[in-house]
């Protein structure tokens, strides 16, 4: 157990993982526990959430868990209520949420284009707006978004929503840090690359037979300059710098984690 967010209170939606292994929300809010904070998990999932609750009550930490569903504007004021109620402040707010669908402008339909810009976007604006107003009153606080390369570059698959939310996560993101500068809150973006989460897995489940699936993953970690997709951790621990005070005096900037591949990406 650390104490680089020692006493710190942080809200992190979309707390845990859609499967087996670590995705970003949940190897966040352990690593966070693990470095001082309380953890208040939010999750539309409450078994996932439970289980990251259970792997920090069992290292000593202190979490809670929420059910809500982070589109709907009511769901999120009552979970940052009661975050306050429980704790009093919020000192970090990690918007984690988020949803892949594929499709270009043509090949999506408006419902698809609809969700991703709900579940990706919105729920980050409806987070902001409550917890805002807390860190305001209570002098300060660090907004970590995670976004993706894919806000600024072709990856290679085309799909249009997906892209479109990420970077409109950016924009929202600097709008906040420029408005809130003076006030002491912070707001940055982490721009993971390609990752090898149970996000990922479950895609590949869901496109490839199973006995394809380490050929998929061989390819994807050859795409990286580094030899290998990052995983959860290297998300959390770049979370873990924004959401501490050795990064005080950073905000409205951009984090990539992708092992060289955006740079690659440009000079071919």
């Amino acid at each position: 157990m650390g104490d680089r967010l020692k006493d710190k209170v942080a809200f992190i939606s979309g707390a845990g993982a859609i499967g087996p292994g670590w995705g970003n929300g949940k190897a966040v809010a352990v690593l966070f526990a693990r470095e001082g904070a309380k953890v208040f998990a939010l999750d539309i999932d409450r078994d996932a959430a439970e289980e990251v609750r259970q792997i920090i009550a069992e290292e000593g930490g202190a979490c809670t868990v929420v059910q809500a569903d982070v589109t709907k504007a009511g769901e999120v004021e009552a979970a940052v209520a009661a975050c306050i109620a429980a704790h009093g402040r919020i000192d970090v707010l990690h918007n984690n949420v988020g949803i892949v669908v594929g499709g270009g402008p043509v090949e999506a339909d408006e419902e698809s284009w609809d969700r991703g810009q709900a579940v990706n976007l919105k729920s980050m604006f409806l987070t902001c707006k409550s917890v805002l107003p807390h860190m305001e009153r209570q002098g300060g606080g660090a907004i970590i978004n995670i976004s993706s390369i894919a806000a600024d570059r072709w990856l290679g698959v085309s799909y249009a929503s997906y892209a479109a939310t990420k970077a409109g996560m950016l924009g929202l993101s600097q709008n906040m840090a420029i408005q809130y500068a003076a006030k002491n809150i912070r707001s940055n973006c982490i721009l993971p690359g390609i990752m090898d989460t149970p996000l990922l897995r479950n895609l590949l489940a869901e496109i490839y037979p199973e006995e394809e699936i380490p050929e998929r993953i061989a390819y994807r970690d050859s795409q990286v300059p580094m030899g290998k997709m990052g995983d959860a951790w290297d998300v959390a621990y770049t979370a873990l710098f924004l959401a501490s005070d050795e990064s005080r005096y950073i905000t409205g900037t951009q984090i990539v984690v992708d092992g060289g591949l955006s740079v690659s990406a440009i000079a071919g």
